[in-house]
């Protein structure tokens, strides 16, 4: 190491020393004690970490505090430049220099101090103590036009945490890919940054754990648990409408983290704007940062998702099944792979290729005509109850055409599924023919307000809504 050299790493020592002071202690560490000084040239300091995941995060949240610093110490103009080495050349750096003038012996709290590498093993009892599935991982899960924002959102946020885009949330209707998502943001960032404690729950088992806590007299180590995590992961929020106590403290939790600069991401079944009994003030906390859907998949995602799907499992299936499939399935991607492994494993526990026709025969009343069987009443049925009513089609409903006499009665339609079934606003947009979940919500408060104004519109909307509850369909 040259004089020169040897000066400014004695400035990379101080610059650290005094960063030291201003940061928390944990935060510190967590990244500090993985830059390393490489060398320096001409006003120009070259600082190595080991990923580019700890560079984009040096880069975003520390480069200007270690530059202003390190101005104020020399007196002059410094850039910091941050490179990407392996973990071995971390290593000879770290390496005690036989030559006086090299760096001290001893490493410093600056200079990187290279980890082992972590063991497959014990990575992954890492991601099931989180509550992590570690077969959730960014590159099993197939991207298309309905899913591309939400999967760059989710792996900007794996690779930067706390950095952008806190808090997030991902919704959409079942079986889109929120929990794949979910679970590959913290997988990958304890792939690469194992240091980083990620938990993942589900709002239920957020919820359950809370009233233990609170039966067993021990909702400090409650608080604890959620409050001293870098990355919470928490799906399916849409559980805790009209759970009060939760909400509240899902609220102190949340605003801990912030506070923190710690990344939160939530996913839920609909927009955060169409969940009841949920506080307003909890509300806008999820608003807060990026909010982002799932719509289902379209035709080609579809061929897509069912191709990787089989290669993965190893089995052969020709084009016009998946064709079929691919075609009649337009729901999720949970139907479509449940369509598929029935197939399959009726090939192979009877050792037999499987034909077009038998196919069709077993798969019989596919999801996306049985119209969710979990709901107690379809929007298709909605539809044509309507319609009969307005003597006009299903399929005119369904349909793009803007005539007067069928905008009202589509526009009911949607008002009823959203106000007498579970389905997400994304969902009721999907069966009247993929509009988007805002049409839906717009004619929910056109109709609620015609209501409000006409008592004769308002007695024939309750007509049929008494109709199709009590079964007259």
């Amino acid at each position: 190491m040259s004089e020169a050299q040897n000066i400014y790493y004695e400035f990379w020592q101080e610059t650290a020393s005094r960063i030291k002071e201003t940061l928390p202690e944990q935060e510190y560490h967590t990244w500090f004690n993985r830059i390393a000084y490489l060398k320096s040239d001409n006003h120009k300091v070259v600082l190595a970490v080991a990923s580019q995941f700890i560079l984009d995060t040096v880069i975003a949240r520390y480069r200007d505090m270690i530059r202003n610093t390190m101005i104020e110490l020399t007196g002059e103009e410094i850039d910091i430049v941050f490179e990407v080495v392996s973990r071995s050349k971390i290593e000879q750096i770290q390496q005690p220099s036989k030559e006086p003038k090299e760096a001290p012996k001893e490493t410093t709290a600056f200079a990187l101090q290279a980890k082992p590498q972590v063991s497959e093993e014990k990575t992954l009892k890492m991601k099931k103590d989180c509550n992590l599935n570690p077969s959730y991982e960014f590159h099993t899960f197939v991207i298309g036009d309905n899913s591309a924002f939400a999967y760059n959102a989710s792996l900007a946020i794996a690779k930067n945490p706390g950095v952008s885009y806190n808090p997030c949330l991902i919704y959409g209707g079942v079986g889109l890919g929120k929990t794949h998502l979910l679970n590959s943001i913290g997988n990958y960032i304890i792939n690469n940054t194992p240091e980083l404690k990620v938990m993942y729950v589900t709002a239920e088992m957020f919820t359950n754990e809370f009233i233990e806590s609170i039966g067993s007299q021990r909702t400090q180590q409650f608080k604890n648990k959620f409050r001293k995590v870098d990355v919470l992961l928490i799906d399916d929020i849409h559980f805790l409408q009209g759970k009060d106590s939760t909400q509240e403290e899902l609220f102190h939790t949340f605003n801990n983290l912030y506070e923190s600069k710690k990344q939160m991401v939530f996913t839920c079944d609909r927009p955060i704007s169409e969940l009841k009994n949920i506080t307003d003030r909890l509300s806008s906390r999820f608003e807060r940062g990026l909010n982002v859907d799932l719509q289902p998949p379209n035709y080609e995602t579809r061929m897509a998702i069912l191709k990787k799907k089989l290669v993965e499992r190893g089995g052969s299936m020709s084009e016009e099944i998946l064709n079929y499939i691919a075609t009649n399935v337009c729901t999720n991607v949970r139907d479509l792979e449940s369509s598929l492994t029935k197939l399959i494993a009726y090939s192979e526990l009877l050792g037999q290729e499987i034909s077009f026709d038998k196919a069709k025969e077993l798969l019989g009343i596919l999801p996306s005509l049985a119209a969710n069987s979990n709901q107690t009443l379809s929007i298709d049925t909605i539809i044509k109850v309507v319609g009969e009513y307005f003597n006009v089609s299903s399929f005119e409903i369904k349909g793009k055409k803007k005539n007067k006499s069928l905008i009202q009665p589509r526009q009911i339609a949607m008002f009823l599924a959203r106000d007498i079934t579970e389905y997400s606003t994304t969902e009721i947009g999907t069966e009247f023919g993929g509009r988007d979940h805002t049409t839906v919500m717009h004619a929910h408060d056109r109709i609620e307000s015609l209501m409000k104004g006409d008592e004769s519109f308002a007695n024939t909307i309750v007509k049929l809504k008494r109709d199709l509850t009590n079964g007259k369909r």
